[in-house]
């Protein structure tokens, strides 16, 4: 889908040899211009693969090794260092984002994160404390942030002296809305069992009630939208420990549980679609869908060619059998005996952290190769990510 002629016209993109030109890409165009958009802020909404610290916050801190690799702390992520949102915010010159509940430290001059680890798209019927669902799913995280802009301007309005920290009233209409979830609500109808038939009419709402947040933004003045689709849930590592002799048809072509991987195609491909649809609904948007699934399958498909161990291996933790300690933990395994599941010697060789979270080794690789916009559509560059499609 996402060919070498769209990845030459991302480069031709980027080293900007012309000031204007119009890219059709499937019945639509995209104005694009070679100054840079310049992103003031990102305003996050996601899960844990895009959480900074929110959970961390809102219930208990996360607990040694994560963060080992470059905060050399934890850092509210659950992995040994970033997440591609952080790279994101890197390569744009910013910042890294810091969460909306975090009430020290914060500093949301350039934005903030309202991801939080466990969300889902749709409001959970399932008990945090039983199945890890965050309370924080993204119609209230969309509410946050509707309260935090809403408290931003009442506050400006009366300060003599904002401070540096504070976010800037006109920046809200220029920054970039990225959004990362769905990952979640997936794997709460494989935990149910959902038929495929059931999923299809779960993951249509699922679309649905994400499509109504981008709604919401825009109405309030945001513009810009960088949206990742779901990645191959069926390759986390994780899953591939708990597949012992598959029958005919229970994996794909890497050996990935294929049901669990072609829902989320499926859920990928409403998507997409949905996306183009809301460019036509919302003329003054610039909307950018971003195909994960594909960069994250060829990293797992592709592991040891570009610098890693096989996608099974499992940096932090002890998943042997069907016996499972996670990250951090001790735990007594089947034969007796207590083990404590700490982290590999080299977390920079692993794609998997924990058995479902990246590495920060793994979370760079997906971040440079989704920036340039070779996974994207419209094939652009994030920095130029601002620019309007216009349909034919």
């Amino acid at each position: 889908m996402f060919g070498v002629v769209k990845m030459q016209m991302a480069r031709f993109f980027a080293v900007g040899f012309f000031a204007l030109c119009l890219l059709s890409v499937g019945g639509e165009r995209v104005t694009y211009t070679s100054s840079g958009c310049d992103f003031p802020a990102i305003y996050n909404f996601g899960d844990s693969n895009s959480d900074t610290g929110a959970n961390s916050a809102a219930f208990y801190p996360m607990a040694s090794p994560c963060g080992e690799t470059f905060f050399h702390r934890p850092a509210g992520r659950g992995c040994d260092g970033r997440l591609i949102i952080d790279f994101i915010a890197k390569h744009l010159g910013l910042p890294y984002l810091s969460p909306y509940l975090d009430s020290l430290e914060s500093n949301f001059r350039h934005g903030a994160n309202f991801a939080s680890g466990g969300a889902a798209i749709r409001r959970s019927n399932e008990s945090m404390s039983e199945n890890g669902v965050s309370p924080f799913y993204l119609d209230i995280q969309i509410a946050q942030y509707t309260q935090f802009k809403s408290r931003t301007i009442s506050l400006s309005s009366q300060a003599e002296i904002q401070s540096d920290r504070f976010p800037i009233v006109d920046d809200f209409a220029k920054a970039l809305y990225t959004f990362d979830i769905g990952q979640n609500d997936l794997a709460a109808g494989f935990r149910k069992k959902f038929s495929s038939e059931q999923f299809e009419a779960q993951i249509t709402d699922m679309i649905n009630q994400q499509a109504n947040a981008v709604r919401n933004l825009y109405e309030q003045g945001a513009r810009t939208f960088w949206i990742h689709n779901t990645g191959p849930i069926g390759c986390l590592a994780v899953t591939l420990h708990n597949i012992h002799n598959p029958s005919p048809g229970l994996v794909d072509g890497q050996g990935c549980d294929k049901f669990q991987n072609d829902m989320a195609k499926q859920f990928n491909r409403q998507l997409e679609q949905k996306v183009i649809q809301l460019r036509k609904e919302l003329p003054l948007s610039a909307i950018t869908y971003v195909d994960v699934f594909a960069t994250k399958y060829e990293l797992i498909g592709n592991a040891t060619k570009h610098g890693f161990l096989d996608k099974a291996n499992i940096c932090c933790g002890y998943h042997e059998h069907d016996d499972h300690v996670w990250c951090g933990n001790k735990g007594i395994i089947s034969n007796g005996t207590q083990v404590y599941a700490g982290s590999c010697e080299d977390p920079s060789l692993y794609i998997s952290w924990d058995g479902v979270h990246y590495t920060e080794a793994a979370n760079r690789w997906i971040a440079d190769q989704i920036v340039g916009g070779s996974f994207s559509d419209v094939p652009v560059p994030i920095t130029d990510s601002c620019h309007r499609i216009r349909s034919e």
